[in-house]
């Protein structure tokens, strides 16, 4: 995909960055996890599901990047979309699972977790696969976010994006992202695997910026919702107060419009009527603060909207099945075991 146009931010108006802030309640974190080079013919299958022992396996949700360093082949994402991929192209995969590879005629399709093996940086793996022919570079990264209870950045994302890196003035930023990317990789040196984490989520955050600024008349979901007059001001007044008690009505007047086309307009686009996004949009604001603090349950509610703690109680449960007591056991629990595992 080639942008036309200039990058824009997608919101209408003055207000909140809304793809920043939710973003930030994913809390995303990324890096490189291998590099590799295949020579053909070759053909390689990455699981559905990682093996315990995978470098992938300690993840939760994962989007997986594949950039191009060097040759070309065949590409096949999970729905079934192929593309003939070749040096400078960057997939981006929002979640990740079976997807396939190959160049020439191989004999069989390798699975990927059997053909890595450890690099000289921690928590990158190297492969060197193939009937020696012609050559594939390929280095590829992860985004992990939190467990999300409502996150229609992703929910919304096609299968595959692939852009195509040029050093034109709408792609320089992606095309200097990748080419760091590239030095620190080969260069292994100290304090690489934390300048990786910040290239991938430099990436990633310029990537959903490309794929908003073109998005074609027409289209709907959370990042054609941010293009929208009416619904894009809406979805700023929700985000920049969540804990209001917000009416359709009172939406309305703020943003110069009737209650019946703010309600058919954001539902068309969005799927959902905007007190029942409002209401995902607080569950996912407290289930972070559940998961990374110890204030009191009342104290979450209050903060998220909820005039006492059994209504907030029956809400959280009401969109995740859980109780906002055993989310906080689950999630507190994985938190720490990272936490840990992160100490020297």
């Amino acid at each position: 995909m080639t942008a036309t146009s200039d990058l824009h931010t997608g919101t209408p108006d003055h207000g909140p960055d809304l793809l920043s802030e939710m973003l930030k309640a994913v809390r995303l974190t990324g890096s490189v996890f291998l590099n590799a080079c295949f020579s053909a013919p070759f053909g390689v299958v990455a699981p559905k599901y990682y093996d315990p022992v995978s470098p992938m396996a300690c993840l939760r949700h994962i989007s997986i990047f594949h950039f191009i360093v060097a040759g070309n082949c065949t590409f096949e994402a999970a729905n079934g979309e192929r593309r003939e991929v070749t040096a400078g192209d960057l997939l981006f995969l929002p979640f990740a699972g079976h997807h396939r590879f190959w160049k020439g005629e191989p004999l069989v399709m390798a699975a990927a977790g059997e053909i890595v093996q450890p690099g000289r940086i921690e928590g990158m793996w190297t492969v060197n696969y193939g009937g020696g022919g012609d050559e594939l570079r390929m280095i590829c990264g992860f985004l992990e976010s939190s467990e999300f209870l409502f996150a229609p950045v992703f929910r919304t994302l096609p299968a595959l994006i692939v852009e195509k890196v040029s050093e034109n003035k709408v792609g320089a930023l992606i095309a200097s992202t990748v080419r760091e990317i590239d030095l620190h990789v080969e260069a292994a040196a100290p304090g690489s695997q934390a300048m990786l984490g910040r290239l991938m989520e430099l990436l990633f955050v310029e990537l959903l910026r490309r794929h908003v600024a073109r998005l074609p008349p027409g289209s709907k979901g959370w990042f054609a919702a941010l293009n929208d007059p009416i619904v894009g001001r809406t979805l700023q007044l929700l985000h920049a107060d969540p804990a209001r008690h917000w009416t359709v009505g009172q939406i309305a007047d703020k943003v110069g419009s009737s209650r019946t086309i703010v309600a058919e307009r954001f539902n068309a686009l969005l799927g959902r009527p905007p007190i029942e996004y409002l209401t995902g949009w607080r569950i996912q604001l407290a289930g972070e603060r559940l998961r990374f603090g110890h204030e009191s349950l009342a104290s979450i509610a209050a903060g998220v909207g909820y005039q006492s703690e059994a209504a907030f109680s029956r809400a959280f449960k009401r969109v995740t099945g859980i109780t906002p007591g055993k989310w906080r056991e689950r999630t507190g629990r994985r938190a720490g075991l990272a936490l840990e595992s992160a100490s020297p």
